[in-house]
């Protein structure tokens, strides 16, 4: 193996970064949007399970030294003591990796937190599949643990701009959310769609006639850049961002999978989680129970434990890569 291979796969496999060569990129959104919230609220505390500085809540510590929290390698210890500093008053801001917010600490969210509908904000990095380091580090299956949790709002932001948005937005919101986190240096993408985040709702980013994705998180992005990538080729794909896993935007859902049916375009669900439980079940059972039935595909990752290695390989072999994407929707719309 050269010196240069050693290199790209390293950094691709170490660093949780999604961002393309050349893509516009803001530093932890999440930590300077928290910082910035807590300068005009005391009430906003921040803890950690010793990974302030790879969820990005190092910001606040060095801000608020007497706000921030470090508890250790103890996620259930982190769960319980904020579900405390919440019955006190206080909004907690709580980060960790997603694999231990779900796995490790599931119980301790529902008994200390969901059931009490506390106000405790949970931020967990590493969600799907944003990291190299294999099962032990990749949560492809948090969003199907939680979305079963009475009390939570989950929401899958896309980019810098909708996490620096959704910040103060789950701040107001009254009991506990879960987010999933992109951290460090997170592309920028929504900013060429006017876009403003709206708690609770899904939005129509482009039009067309042909299919329509609806998507979360990364994969919001990624159906952007395939749906340019098919407009060349003569496709037209319109793409819907769902931030909200939990509750779902039912209402705008039916709306573009009603339009779809009347139209003869193929509903496209596609999200950075496992094909098992996440958004597109849920949407899949939303359109069944209101009895709205488009032809329906989705694109995610296989119900599987994922092998480890170089995030661009891992991303065009589970396909969720844009190129994949671009390959998968044509053949559906043309086979």
């Amino acid at each position: 193996m050269t010196t240069a291979t050693k290199k790209r796969l390293t950094t691709s496999a170490m660093i949780a970064s999604i961002a393309a060569e050349g893509q516009p990129v803001q530093s932890a959104p999440f930590g300077h949007a928290l910082v910035e919230l807590a300068r005009q609220r005391t009430d906003i505390v921040g803890l950690t399970a010793d990974l302030s500085k790879y969820t990005d809540l190092h910001l606040f510590a060095e801000a608020f030294p007497e706000r921030f929290f470090q508890m250790g390698m103890a996620e259930q210890l982190l769960m319980s003591a904020a579900a405390g500093m919440a019955r006190e008053g206080f909004t907690p801001f709580v980060t960790t990796y997603a694999v231990f917010a779900s796995r490790r600490a599931y119980d301790f969210i529902c008994m200390a937190i969901a059931e009490e509908n506390l106000n405790v904000k949970i931020a967990c990095a590493l969600p799907g599949l944003t990291t190299g380091y294999g099962p032990s580090h990749q949560a492809t299956e948090d969003l199907a643990i939680f979305r079963g949790m009475p009390n939570l709002t989950i929401i899958d932001p896309c980019d810098a701009l909708e996490i620096s948005q959704a910040v103060p937005a789950i701040a107001e919101h009254s009991g506990p959310v879960y987010m999933r986190l992109l951290r460090g240096k997170v592309p920028l993408v929504l900013d060429k769609y006017g876009y403003q985040y709206r708690h609770g709702k899904a939005q129509r980013l482009r039009s067309g006639k042909h299919a329509v994705i609806i998507s979360s998180g990364l994969m919001t992005m990624r159906a952007l850049e395939a749906a340019e990538a098919l407009e060349k080729r003569g496709i037209e794909v319109g793409v819907v961002h769902s931030p909200m896993i939990k509750p779902l935007d039912e209402a705008t859902i039916l709306r573009e999978a009603g339009e779809a049916v009347n139209e003869n375009r193929l509903v496209i669900t596609a999200e950075n989680h496992s094909i098992t439980g996440g958004l597109g079940e849920a949407i899949a059972a939303t359109l069944m129970r209101h009895g709205v039935t488009p032809q329906f595909r989705q694109i995610a990752l296989p119900d599987a434990f994922l092998a480890a290695g170089a995030l661009p390989t891992l991303h065009d072999r589970y396909g969720i890569s844009t190129a994949a994407m671009v390959t998968q929707i044509t053949s559906w719309l043309e086979g």
